[in-house]
């Protein structure tokens, strides 16, 4: 078993000296409140991928069951799941990409690789440590069963409407292959720049797709070897996102200027620029159908599905703007004109699908008529042409990820509640009882009905901003109980009032759990940078690296614990990971008298060790502030403060993380050894930042709860 590596015999010390002050001895209501285990807890499976086939009433998705991940299916009506792979092993190899062939014959998916990446998504992973070269791969599997056949290595998989080819993305250049695999995959065309997001117009006879070419990018139309490639509208722009009329006669697309240009000041929050044109899929002419107002709320939005372009049928055209300070979708005539807000109120709007027939869309929103409906996610459909969205799954259970079926019947989506994980699950397209589905695969001691259902909390930051966090709590315990800060990472995310629709936040909440089980009291705090309250909640000033305003989210969740009259002020703790583990870092190097202990898992330390560098590029020009940005950044760095960190830390990264550099551990160890602050490691040899192997997640979680028991007197023994 992998050691944890304790480097300063200072922090026994330090946990003596808190033990001796706060009276820790665990009382017999705490010793009885822990309920279950941490394999228990992490014994839930996680549902994701989730897609429908574009006829009939098939959908597929992937379950990863305890690290064994498997594409499953089901049919309607009675939508029995099924098992379709039989990958048996824990070897952090993800399914990715998932579709259905047309006629409903097939099943496409990509295994391996770590798509939630910032780079080498599509490069291999090998948490496992296996001693065979491992690969990113396209497979197809027939739906009625059978062996799944290699398509080959490669990503970004897409069945043509025939059903008969898919083409994928590998070496910069995109691929065909016969679905069923009955030939080798061979490069389809050659092309200048680096070749994907490919779209079939809808009689599969032609291929759209974005030549990116670094400084601008073209969408070119391949139709076949003896007729050349048509670049639609080319300019100095950058295109992307081609979506083909239903009749197939046109395309459109996004336009964004090309980079370059003189240096702007960095810290002055700016507006960009973007638009919707139209060409003609046979001339390549085209025009431009909209443009975005030159304004902050008016630039391309940053939540998921970016513009999330759609050719809708009734002759319009479907994107998501934040113009009205939500991101909301609008639709516009596909011959001009002002656009129609579809989505109206304080709600946003993500995870958007549209039906086979184009006539309507399904997305997860944080609306509904319920008070803490912000704080969740429920399945809204809204026609392309009309004002008129409906909350279709109310309640106080969270939906996200919907698709409708292709015979337009059924709505398909992932549900949960509180305390029961994530399920696929069905319900009518016109409404009705949703039906989870492969309810059989939760574990029978999964710990469902001891799971505690975590409160809304709105508190204000010091400038007056309304945060909001989730409290859980387990009944009985001590009188004064310690308390845990959780920072999400991201920052772009949003923590829920259940079970997430994510997997890295999904084992989150099952960690929160089990601490509060533990007899901890959990914050989980949605702090500024974050989704799901609007533009100038998730775009505030002097936020991240241009200062850190969000920080005060995060003191102020403490001091908000510190007011609560059943924890014991003196056994604050924090953690999270990712952007999550650059505040905690923060917390702990500037409060370290209100943060007693924490743990950081792959933070950000330092954000001058890469933002100097593309700032003082090898060019003449400078940004303006350029000296002013660069301390600001160092201001925002927990480094920056190391002098007046004295909490123990533990520090957790993966050495293969492809979002946080592995560099910035390392680099804060040296650091906070100079210093004499008390720390420790665990290091995850060739795991990612999403920590692909489930025994990896098991390690971390374990050894995070082990950290707080130790440094606040709550060990109960081996489990």
């Amino acid at each position: 078993m992998q050691m944890l590596v304790m480097r300063r015999a200072v922090v026994l010390l330090l946990v003596a000296a808190i033990v001796a002050t706060t009276s820790l001895i665990p009382s017999p209501q705490q010793a009885a409140a822990q309920s279950f285990t941490l394999e228990q807890i992490k014994g839930y499976p996680f549902p994701n991928e989730l897609t429908a086939s574009a006829s009939g009433s098939r959908i597929a998705w992937a379950f990863n069951e305890r690290g064994a991940r498997n594409v499953w299916v089901a049919e309607g009506p009675e939508f029995k799941a099924r098992r379709l792979t039989n990958y048996e092993t824990d070897d952090g190899q993800e399914l990715t990409s998932l579709s259905i062939s047309a006629d409903g014959k097939y099943v496409v998916y990509v295994r391996g690789g770590d798509h939630g990446s910032n780079f080498d998504r599509s490069v291999p992973v090998n948490p496992a440590m296996a001693t065979t070269q491992i690969k990113v791969q396209i497979w197809s599997a027939p739906f009625a069963g059978g062996e799944p056949k290699l398509l080959g290595e490669g990503d970004e998989p897409a069945i043509s409407p025939k059903s008969d080819r898919v083409v994928f993305v590998k070496d910069r250049g995109i691929w065909s292959v016969p679905l069923d695999g009955s030939s080798q995959a061979k490069r389809l065309f050659y092309a200048r720049g680096d070749c994907g997001a490919a779209e079939w117009s809808p009689d599969g006879a032609r291929l759209a797709f974005v030549s990116s070419r670094g400084d601008h990018s073209f969408v070119g139309v391949y139709t076949n070897d003896s007729t050349p490639i048509l670049y639609l509208a080319p300019t100095t722009s950058r295109d992307s996102s081609p979506r083909w009329s239903p009749d197939g006669k046109r395309i459109a697309f996004v336009r964004r200027p090309g980079t370059g240009g003189a240096p702007e000041a960095v810290l002055e929050p700016r507006p960009q620029a973007w638009s919707i044109w139209t060409a003609g899929a046979s001339t390549g002419e085209g025009q431009q159908l909209w443009k975005s107002p030159f304004t902050l709320r008016g630039s391309p939005p940053t939540t998921h599905g970016g513009t999330n372009l759609h050719w809708a049928a009734a002759g319009r055209i479907v994107f998501l703007s934040y113009l009205d300070g939500w991101p909301h979708l609008y639709s516009i005539s596909e011959n001009g004109g002002e656009p129609l807000l579809l989505t109206h109120g304080n709600y946003m709007a993500e995870y958007i699908s549209i039906s086979n027939d184009r006539r309507y869309l399904v997305f997860a929103g944080n609306a509904g008529s319920d008070v803490d409906d912000i704080d969740r996610r429920h399945i809204v459909k809204v026609p392309v042409d009309r004002a008129e969205p409906v909350v279709m799954t109310p309640g106080k259970g969270l939906e996200w990820t919907p698709f409708v079926t292709g015979d337009g019947k059924y709505i398909a989506f992932i549900s949960a509640t509180a305390q029961r994980p994530p399920l696929p699950a069905v319900m009518p397209a016109s409404g009705g009882k949703p039906m989870p589905l492969a309810e059989d695969r939760i574990p029978a001691n999964f710990p469902t009905s001891q799971l505690v259902v975590p409160k809304k909390v709105v508190y204000k930051a010091p400038d007056g901003v309304d945060v909001h966090a989730q409290l859980f709590e387990a009944t009985g315990g001590a009188a004064k109980k310690p308390a845990i800060i959780y920072v999400h990472g991201g920052p772009p995310r949003q923590m829920l009032l259940g079970w997430h629709y994510s997997d890295y936040y999904t084992n989150a909440y099952a960690l929160n759990q089990y601490l509060a089980s533990r007899g901890y009291i959990v914050l989980s705090v949605n702090y500024r940078l974050g989704i799901g309250y609007g533009y100038d909640f998730h775009r505030p000033l002097n936020a991240g690296v241009q200062g850190a305003s969000e920080y005060q989210d995060i003191k102020a969740g403490a001091e908000y614990l510190q007011r609560l009259g059943q924890v014991d002020a003196k056994r604050i703790g924090i953690y999270g990971g990712s952007y999550g583990g650059f505040l905690t870092a923060l917390a702990l190097a500037r409060d370290s008298k209100l943060f007693a202990a924490g743990v950081d898992i792959h933070g950000v330390h330092n954000w001058t060790a890469e933002r100097a560098a593309s700032l003082l590029e090898n060019r003449y020009e400078k940004p303006p502030d350029v000296q002013r940005a660069l301390e600001v950044a160092w201001q925002s760095s927990p480094v920056s403060a190391i002098a007046t960190w004295k909490s123990p830390v533990l520090l957790i990264h993966g050495d293969d993380d492809r979002n946080v550099r592995f560099s910035q551990t390392t680099d804060l160890v040296r650091r906070l050894e100079k210093a004499g602050v008390a720390y420790e490691e665990l290091v995850i040899p060739d795991d990612t930042h999403h920590f692909m192997r489930h025994a990896n997640l098991v390690k971390v979680n374990s050894a995070v709860a082990a950290f707080f028991d130790r440094v606040f007197g709550m060990n109960r023994g081996s489990e």
